[in-house]
């Protein structure tokens, strides 16, 4: 069996968007000999997820308007008492929202292989959403199998 770890680096453009990584996905695999496996994706970030849908622009207008009122950024929590917290850096957001969003969805997903192309439904694909932007981001992408 193989596994190949690859690096992914995403600069995101706004507050809370969302990214279609799958043909990122794909080129990783092609470049692979592996027909039969998985690939994982996993997000090194507190305030990211990642999720598999539809890439349709509507709904994902839909999902950032259902995330923003699952936790509103205008509430008091108590993350955001950035005075009261310990070893913070002088940089540290006030970003309780956007950690509350991402534990609602998932920091990874895996999709199988299947002679040698993700074995994804006809209208799934593989997104990441930045739920605290614009910011750099990194995916580690993990390819096993045969």
């Amino acid at each position: 069996m193989q596994i190949i770890n690859e690096i992914l680096d995403i600069e995101t453009d706004s507050r809370i968007g969302i990214y279609n990584v799958t043909p990122l996905l794909e080129k990783i695999l092609l470049e692979t000999s592996i027909k039969s496996g998985q690939v994982l994706i996993f997000s090194r970030h507190t305030t990211t997820a990642l999720t598999i849908n539809e890439y349709e622009e509507r709904l994902l207008e839909d999902l950032k308007s259902y995330l923003r009122k699952l936790a509103p950024q205008s509430e008091k929590y108590l993350h955001n008492d950035l005075h009261l917290r310990k070893n913070i850096p002088p940089d540290e957001p006030m970003n309780a929202h956007s950690h509350l969003m991402a534990m609602t969805l998932s920091t990874s997903e895996v999709i199988p292989v299947v002679d040698g192309k993700l074995g994804l439904g006809t209208w799934q694909s593989v997104l990441f959403c930045e739920l605290d932007g614009p910011r750099k981001r990194t995916l580690l992408i993990q390819v096993c199998g045969q």
